[in-house]
């Protein structure tokens, strides 16, 4: 066997070795299915999620930059608490305390909130926000 042949074949079984690993695990190395919504550098991963009335998502940061989950106030359901990252009672104050540096959800760690009333909640990475990244959170009946 001539050098080529032996540094593709170890190539493609060190490819299928990794792939495999990397379908098992997310970017910051825990196990996907200990949340819902992943925050890659600068995306919502999936931008969508459907959930019944009545379930908690969890987002978590799989990256190494800071970022938020801030509700338009405008993106919520008639009847619908807000939410936001910090704890925030609304927007504004979500936007205020991202300037002073709070609200931030670093590298691992996680927020959730419980959907209890059924429609479309749009929200947004404050830091992120001219990235495009944003999200929607689909509550069924």
């Amino acid at each position: 066997m001539n050098r080529r042949s032996v540094l593709a074949s170890g190539a493609l079984a060190t490819a299928g070795a990794v792939s495999g690993c990397l379908a098992m695990f997310n970017s910051a190395g825990g196990d996907a299915d200990d949340y819902d919504v992943g925050m890659t550098d600068s995306a919502f991963d999936p931008e969508t999620v459907t959930v019944a009335v009545g379930d908690t998502v969890v987002w978590k940061n799989t990256s190494g930059r800071s970022h938020t989950v801030t509700a338009y106030d405008s993106g919520l359901p008639d009847g619908a608490d807000y939410f936001a990252s910090g704890g925030f009672e609304d927007e504004q104050a979500a936007r205020d305390a991202w300037k002073r540096g709070a609200g931030g959800i670093v590298s691992g760690d996680t927020y959730e909130h419980a959907f209890d009333v059924a429609g479309e909640y749009e929200y947004v990475c404050i830091p992120h926000e001219r990235q495009a990244m944003t999200g929607t959170i689909v509550v069924e009946e």
